[in-house]
C-alpha cells in the first residue's frame, strides 16, 4: 500500500469498490433479482449481503468485536458454511434493508479507520475485504452476461479500431524467479513466495488467440473433430452439446456474437472470448500449437525482471490496457502498443482473462493466509489464468497475479493466447 495516509488510499479506495458494486447493480428491477439456480451464478441479494458481511467480518468484527449487523448474519452469507444451491432458499433481508446494510457496514468501517495508514495486519484486512468486494463486483458482470441482462450503465470510452498483432515473442531459456515478495505488501497466499523456475527457451505469441483465427477452427468442424480434443475436453463438448464459442451464432452465413443482450457481428480482430479451457486446448492441436505453463507466461510478461506490470510499476491507466470496465467490451488485440512487456507479448494485462496450461497449486513457500478458504480448498481441480479482463479493477491485478477455475467455465470472460511447440 502506498506511504499515504488512509484516507487517500484506502478508505477512497473502499469506498470507490463499493460504488463500482452498487452500479453493477442500480439498473436490475425487483424481477431481475429473482435468478434461475445455475452453478456459475449466486442470488443476486446474497451476494450483495456476501460482499457486505464479509467487510464486516474481517474487520468490523475481527479488529474491533463488533456485533453483527444483521441478525443471523453467519447463518445467512457465510460462503465457506453454506453450500452455493442451499442460498437460493435463505430467508435473505429485502432488497431495501440489504442496502441499508451495505451503507451501514461501509459508513462504520470508514469510522474505525485511523487518520493515518493502519498497522500492517490491520492494513492486510482492510485490503482484503477491498478486494475481495472487487472480485465480487467482476462476478456480477458475469452473471448479467449468462442471464442476458443489458450491460452495465457507465461511462464508457471509446477506442479505434486496431487490427491484429501476429506472430510470437521469443524468450530464451534461464532459471527465473516468479511470485511475490515480502516487500510487494498485500499479496495473497497462493502468490507466497517468490521462487525460482527453469524454463526452456520458448516462442510466445504476442498477442491471444483473435476470432478470426478461432473461426478458422470453427469452420474447419474442429468440434466435431474428436483428434483435438482431450477425453475430458471430448465428454466435456459432448455434455454441453458445444458446437462453437457459448456466445456465437450464425446469422445468413455470418457469425456474430452476443455482448449482454446485443448481437452484432463478430469482430475479427478481437481475441475469442467465453471459451472453456478444453476449447483452447482443443485450438492448440488444430493450430499445432500449446497453450503457456504459468510461469512462461509470466516470464513473457515482465520480461524475466520483477515488475508489477508488463510495462513497469505505474498504475494502469486507459493508454496501456484494458481494465477497470473503460471501454466495456474487448478491444482489438492490436490495441495498447505502450502496454507491451519487454519481450513485446501485448495486452498481458487487462483485456481477457488467459488460460494456461498449469493446474492451481501451491507455491514451494506456500501457507494459508486467515482468509483459509481462498486458495488452499481449489488446489488440484482448477487451472490457473492470468493477466485480467476489460472488468479487472487495475489495483488487483498484476504480472504475478493467479486467477483459478474450473476447466469448463465459459461464462467467465476468458481467452488464451498460445506457444510454439
Amino acid at each position: 500500500m502506498p506511504e499515504t495516509t488512509a484516507d487517500s488510499y484506502l478508505a477512497q479506495a473502499l469506498r470507490d469498490a463499493r460504488a463500482r458494486t452498487l452500479a453493477y447493480v442500480a439498473d436490475l428491477r425487483d424481477e431481475q433479482y429473482v435468478v434461475p439456480m445455475l452453478d456459475v451464478i449466486n442470488p443476486v441479494l446474497w451476494e450483495l449481503g456476501h460482499v457486505g458481511y464479509f467487510a464486516e467480518f474481517w474487520t468490523l468484527r475481527r479488529l474491533h468485536g463488533r456485533a453483527p449487523l444483521v441478525e443471523g448474519a453467519d447463518r445467512l452469507y457465510d460462503s465457506a458454511k453454506i453450500p452455493h444451491d442451499d442460498r437460493w432458499a435463505l430467508p435473505l433481508p429485502t432488497r431495501e434493508r440489504t442496502f441499508a446494510f451495505l451503507a451501514q457496514q461501509l459508513e462504520e468501517m470508514l469510522e474505525r479507520l485511523p487518520a493515518v495508514d493502519p498497522p500492517a495486519a490491520d492494513a492486510y484486512l482492510h485490503q482484503l475485504a477491498l478486494h475481495h468486494e472487487d472480485m465480487h463486483a467482476e462476478a456480477f458482470v458475469y452473471t448479467r452476461q449468462t442471464l442476458g441482462y443489458p450491460r452495465p450503465v457507465m461511462p464508457y470510452r471509446s477506442v479505434e479500431p486496431a487490427g491484429g498483432l501476429e506472430g510470437d515473442c521469443a524468450v530464451p531459456g534461464g532459471t527465473y524467479r516468479i511470485g511475490a515478495r515480502p516487500s510487494d505488501g498485500f499479496v495473497f497466499d497462493n502468490e507466497k513466495w517468490e521462487h525460482e523456475v527453469t524454463l526452456a527457451p520458448y516462442a510466445i505469441a504476442r498477442a491471444p488467440v483473435t476470432n478470426r483465427e478461432y473461426a478458422a477452427f470453427v469452420d474447419a468442424r474442429g468440434y466435431e473433430t474428436r483428434a483435438y480434443w482431450s477425453d475430458e475436453g471430448w465428454a466435456w463438448r459432448e455434455r454441453e452439446a458445444a458446437e462453437h464459442p457459448k456466445y456465437w451464432r450464425r446469422n445468413e452465413g455470418v457469425w456474430e456474437r452476443c455482448h449482454f443482450d446485443h448481437w452484432s457481428t463478430l469482430r475479427p480482430h478481437e481475441p475469442v472470448v467465453h471459451v472453456s479451457l478444453y476449447e483452447a486446448q482443443a485450438y492448440c492441436a488444430f493450430a499445432d500449437r500449446r497453450l503457456p505453463i504459468e510461469a512462461e507466461w509470466e516470464v513473457a510478461a515482465t520480461g524475466g525482471r520483477r515488475r508489477r506490470y508488463p510495462w513497469g510499476e505505474a498504475a494502469p491507466d486507459p493508454e496501456r490496457c484494458n481494465l477497470d470496465a473503460w471501454y466495456g467490451d474487448v478491444v482489438d488485440v492490436g490495441a495498447f502498443e505502450s502496454g507491451e512487456s519487454p519481450f513485446g507479448a501485448r495486452q498481458m494485462i487487462g483485456n481477457v482473462w488467459e488460460w494456461t496450461s498449469s493446474a492451481f497449486g501451491p507455491y514451494p513457500a506456500f501457507a494459508p493466509d486467515p482468509y483459509r478458504e481462498y486458495s488452499e480448498p481449489w488446489f488440484g481441480n482448477h487451472y490457473v489464468l492470468r493477466g485480467g479482463a476489460w472488468t479487472t479493477r487495475g489495483r488487483l491485478v498484476s504480472t504475478r497475479w493467479r486467477n483459478f477455475y474450473r476447466p469448463q467455465r465459459r461464462d467467465i470472460i476468458t481467452g488464451f493466447r498460445t506457444c510454439a511447440r
